[in-house]
């Protein structure tokens, strides 16, 4: 991809994720993420209503009013976006591939967060971690973000959550609102998992394509496996088959959703047809 078709792609993605950011999301997102505490902000004099736990005694011993202590959020967080950039994730079986719609969300993600002046990071990974933008502030920034998750050709096309998940718990010391976008077509990061979340505020948003549900009946097709590259000749007539498919889909969809709710983490759904704004917002909302 040439710089000027890049740019066009950018822009165009800025313009229509920022809007969400702007409009729907970052009330949401201020409410659903809560800062480290409280810190001082100012003294004033009491106002009927105050609570009395908030008297400056010295204050109004000095102006003989009573005076209280103010207090705000401290709001500033960290964001870290965990972006799946394995071979699966270039499926789509009707207007837009997985990878499409998991740039947008992770786009929306990081100018709500710049909304409230919060750092973002960047995780790309695939059975490892293939890029690390440490967190940072600003425009210039997420815009960079964006450029790498359109254009960054991963060294590996497979899939290892749990090695993700260990670089964020070794990297990311203090505690951040993490959002890890994939279709989870892994196995075994339970005990990653686990530790990663006591630390980090964490939520799994799955990005999935109607056709990896099911197998329409075709009868024999040549199958790619995205990850492994190989190619098999599938009877995709035989019951049997789509029954073993679909059994197998399925144990990897409940596998994610079991594991995630086990250790506490939070979990979003959203096929590449629907509308992920409903998705994330209702996701706010229920928090």
């Amino acid at each position: 991809m040439d710089t000027k078709e890049l740019l066009k792609k950018v822009r165009k993605i800025e313009i229509k994720t920022k809007r969400l950011s702007n409009h729907i999301f970052s009330g949401e997102y201020h409410s659903s993420f809560k800062g480290r505490g409280m810190t001082f902000s100012e003294v004033r004099q009491y106002q009927y209503g105050d609570d009395i736990r908030n008297i400056d005694w010295n204050v109004t011993a000095r102006y003989n009013e009573a005076h209280v202590k103010v207090f705000e959020e401290e709001r500033e967080l960290t964001m870290v976006l965990m972006v799946d950039i394995s071979g699966s994730e270039g499926f789509g079986s009707k207007s837009q591939f997985k990878k499409d719609i998991v740039t947008e969300i992770a786009a929306t993600m990081a100018f709500s967060a710049t909304q409230n002046n919060d750092k973002i990071g960047l995780i790309l990974f695939s059975d490892n971690v293939e890029l690390y933008i440490p967190p940072k502030k600003g425009r210039s920034h997420v815009l960079r973000i964006i450029r790498e998750l359109i254009e960054f050709e991963p060294k590996s096309q497979k899939t290892d959550v749990a090695q993700a998940l260990k670089f964020l718990s070794g990297t990311q010391k203090k505690k951040a609102i993490v959002f890890m976008i994939s279709d989870f077509m892994s196995e075994n990061y339970e005990q990653t998992l686990k530790i990663a979340s006591k630390k980090h505020d964490l939520t799994g948003v799955r990005v999935y394509d109607i056709r990896e549900e099911k197998i329409p009946n075709l009868g024999m097709v040549t199958m790619l496996d995205a990850e492994t590259g190989k190619t098999q000749l599938v009877d995709t007539g035989s019951k049997t088959v789509r029954m073993n498919y679909e059994k197998h889909y399925q144990e990897r969809v409940n596998y994610f959703k079991d594991t995630f709710r086990k250790s506490g983490a939070g979990i979003v759904h959203t096929r590449v047809d629907e509308n992920y704004v409903t998705k994330l917002l209702g996701y706010f909302k229920s928090r």
